[in-house]
């Protein structure tokens, strides 16, 4: 009872939204303006899939957790009316230790530091001890009634474009990965247990492409500009990397795409690879008509022409890269569950 009156009282903090009753009945209340629409996003972060308590600080897992789902609003031009967060956690993460506070208030200071700059109340959830750490995030946002954007929008002549930068997450996560392997090496068990309480982050000399990894911005400003300008025919979020999310974007608009490799706006320190396929960028890729005039930036964020959607043939690769060496198929390569 007292973690629960802990976690009401913070969560009492984060305002904005329709949030009309929170944390503490059986249910939360939601109230919305006429002609808006609810979205509706979940997503599971799990120990040893999406994070690891030896290499991630609580803080940082705190922040992705909420990064993921509100990344999604982002890519239908939802604005965020509530989050409601489900922990199953091991009983020691809970546990206040003598020199320092308990795993889960760190992960709560990263998860509520980024739901009070999104105006992202929390609204409720559920804590439940697991064997391994499980976080399951709920988030509602509110878009205008039949403005959202779809995956399934996109025709052939349109263009393809992408907010900010691609393959900094894939970059950063490669340099906590050698960096990891380079300390089992080098350091004995006992110490190196000591370390693992604390995560790598502090170990790092920190860059862009670690920040990108450890605190993916979602673009919530960028999507609500697309559909408050009417710019974007189709739009998702690049968590699984661009050959996968945009190969999803042509099959379910029916359509084909061609990329421009020398257009990708990659991340400084990534690799043409981690820009195709590496995961969890959580930019926009979204598709416009040709005679849309698209600004070269939205909400202070750059946006990149990558390339065009085309008509689907049959026997054809439904993505093609451009390269100086001319059109090759592309395959998906990012991220896919039980593939």
């Amino acid at each position: 009872m007292e973690l629960l009156q802990r976690i009401r009282g913070r969560a009492k903090r984060a305002s904005g939204g329709g949030l009309h009753l929170g944390i503490g009945d059986d249910c939360a209340l939601l109230r919305l303006r006429a002609g808006k629409e609810l979205a509706i996003t979940t997503d599971l972060s799990i120990e040893g899939r999406h994070f690891r308590l030896d290499w991630h600080p609580p803080e940082v897992i705190g922040h992705r957790t909420l990064a993921r789902g509100l990344s999604d609003l982002a890519a239908m031009g939802a604005r965020p009316v509530a989050a409601f967060l489900s922990l199953g956690l091991p009983a020691v993460l809970v546990q206040r230790m003598k020199a320092r506070r308990a795993w889960i208030d760190r992960f709560y200071d990263g998860f509520l530091a980024l739901a009070e700059a999104y105006q992202t109340p929390l609204a409720g959830g559920d804590l439940a001890e697991s064997p391994v750490a499980v976080a399951d995030i709920v988030l509602v946002g509110a878009v205008a009634h039949g403005k959202a954007l779809l995956r399934s929008g996109a025709r052939p002549g349109d263009s393809l474009y992408v907010t900010g930068s691609l393959g900094g997450a894939a970059a950063g996560l490669q340099r906590f990965a050698k960096f990891a392997a380079s300390l089992r090496r080098k350091t004995s068990s006992a110490r190196r247990g000591s370390v693992n309480q604390f995560g790598l982050k502090a170990m790092l000399k920190p860059d862009a492409a670690l920040e990108a990894h450890l605190h993916p911005q979602p673009r919530i400003a960028q999507g609500l500009a697309l559909v408050r300008r009417g710019l974007a025919t189709a739009a998702l979020d690049i968590s699984d990397g661009l050959s996968t999310d945009l190969r999803h974007l042509c099959e379910e608009s029916g359509v084909a795409a061609e990329l421009d490799a020398a257009a990708l706006p990659i991340h400084p320190g990534a690799t043409l690879e981690q820009a195709l396929h590496g995961g969890e960028d959580y930019e926009l890729l979204f598709a416009a008509r040709a005679r849309t005039r698209i600004p070269h930036a939205l909400a202070g964020v750059p946006v990149t022409r990558i390339g065009r959607v085309v008509r689907r043939r049959a026997g054809t690769p439904i993505v093609r890269l451009i390269t100086e060496k001319g059109s090759q198929p592309l395959e998906a390569r990012g991220w896919e569950h039980f593939s």
